[in-house]
């Protein structure tokens, strides 16, 4: 089994912001280990603390190709979200009991990150000031309907409606027409969180070996890890790969890399209070390809969107690190959504990919005829939060354990997949187009054509489920 091996991506606004600390020196020579995880962001790291926790002396020992954060963790909007806007879809593969117990964990589960840094001293600028999912056109309008009687169905009501002049008034923006608010949300600086991660990691005795490519997984009892610089063996693998993962057959076809990009204003100072958005609630729009936005502890506002881009063959190379066209959609959306900002407002941007499945949901499971190579993919865009139960579904598969997280109901679930090459890329680009030209059309007040609805029709899943 060989990887691809990738050149680092450009550095993120919060990457940039924190005093990096010093590298964990790469795999030298031969080394030893029980449990071995690929891939050192949160799902590796949440991975490894989990494992530490349930056995203190297991051997494990993370490869990470970069540094810890360099990918997705280190670049994302730092939305800590629950699964509640996905509910839906959760009770499509599994019991009404398993499914509150998904949802309620993942909302139980942003508190918990609050507490965790707390109890480890590390300033991550958590700030649980909920969330706000809004419509910016009427087509837009009701689109959590679906999500909030799902939850009805289950005694559960974790959102509130409001009403369109309140959510104008929280936002600070004319664009909003409706929306509903999720109190449990929080946001984090991403990046400072992953080197908190890291540094308890290494307190609880997790070895870590960052600038360490993997360039080929011997299987076996136990399987044999060659990077550049060594050869690691390891009774059992993780691999915490996110959007990387496309670079295995088996696990292609469960994801797709898409691009989402993100531009950060300057500090605004007091023009916080002029635009009203003060609260501190995390917002999102509900395009398929949404926009997400937030402020941030030094008075800025970080507007993200899921542009969705793709590359031929799902290589994690340019698009997913600084992208013109996808930081130009980006840019506008911000400005159309805060009109007032000066047109030199924007400081940064950058890019990033996000592995997605088709229900925007993660899978886990080990590979064909390999149960000692496990995996857990398709974040979708919302891992921060969520990536703390693939920590616990990981280290109870590795660990054999038996126990509600290796037996639920996201280990080895069928999902649909996507096509091979070329069709993917050729027909991923079409559907993206249709998307766009469908979304600027209802942006507008216009009713796409025909043809753009039916091509949107076939995208993945966003925020909201399908039905």
């Amino acid at each position: 089994m060989k990887f691809r091996i990738s050149k680092p991506l450009k550095r993120s606004h919060w990457q940039a912001s924190v005093a990096a600390p010093a590298p964990c020196p790469p795999l030298a020579g031969e080394s030893r280990a029980d449990i071995a995880i690929i891939g050192g962001g949160y799902v590796g790291l949440w991975t490894a603390l989990a494992i530490k926790q349930h056995e203190p002396d297991c051997r494990v020992a993370i490869l990470e190709q970069d540094i810890c954060g360099g990918g997705a963790s280190g670049r994302n909007g730092g939305f800590v979200m629950s699964w509640w806007p996905k509910i839906g879809t959760i009770r499509s593969f599994c019991s009404t009991e398993e499914a509150l117990f998904l949802g309620r964990s993942a909302e139980r589960a942003i508190a918990e990150l609050g507490e965790f840094c707390q109890r480890h001293a590390i300033d991550a600028h958590f700030t649980q000031k909920g969330w706000l999912w809004t419509a910016t056109s009427p087509a837009h309008m009701d689109a959590w309907n679906g999500t909030l009687e799902a939850c009805e169905q289950l005694g559960v009501a974790p959102f509130q409606r409001l009403s369109p002049d309140e959510v104008r008034r929280r936002t600070g923006s004319p664009a909003h027409l409706g929306g509903v608010f999720e109190a449990s949300n929080a946001t984090v600086q991403p990046y400072a969180l992953v080197q908190g991660m890291r540094r308890v990691a290494q307190e609880a005795g997790v070895v870590i070996h960052e600038n360490t490519a993997v360039r080929q997984i011997e299987p076996g009892r136990p399987a044999r890890i060659i990077t550049q610089g060594g050869v690691l063996t390891a009774d059992k693998v993780v691999l915490a790969t996110n959007a990387w993962s496309a670079a295995i057959p088996q696990l292609a076809r469960l994801f797709t890399p898409v691009n989402s990009s993100v531009v950060v204003t300057r500090p605004l100072g007091a023009q916080f209070q002029d635009i009203g958005w003060t609260g501190g609630e995390s917002i999102t729009d509900s395009q398929l390809l949404v926009d997400y936005y937030r402020t941030t502890r030094d008075g800025r506002i970080v507007f993200g969107k899921g542009t969705g881009g793709i590359a031929y063959g799902s290589a994690i190379g340019g698009m997913f690190s600084d992208d013109a066209e996808s930081i130009a959609l980006t840019q506008a959306d911000l400005f159309a959504t805060y009109p007032m900002l000066p047109p030199n407002a924007v400081a940064d941007s950058w890019s990033g990919p996000v592995d997605r499945t088709y229900d925007s949901l993660p899978v886990f499971g080990s590979l064909r005829g390999r149960p000692d190579i496990l995996f857990g993919i398709g974040w979708s865009g919302n891992g921060v939060g969520p990536s703390r139960l693939g920590g616990r579904i990981l280290a109870s598969l590795a660990l054999g354990r038996d126990d509600e997280w290796s037996r639920c109901s996201l280990v080895g679930r069928k999902c649909r997949g996507f096509p091979p090459e070329p069709f993917r890329y050729l027909g991923g680009r079409m559907v993206r187009n249709a998307v766009i030209r469908k979304e600027k059309a209802e942006l507008q007040g216009r009713t796409a054509g025909m043809v753009d609805r039916l091509l949107a029709g076939l995208a993945p899943s966003g925020l909201e489920d399908k039905s």
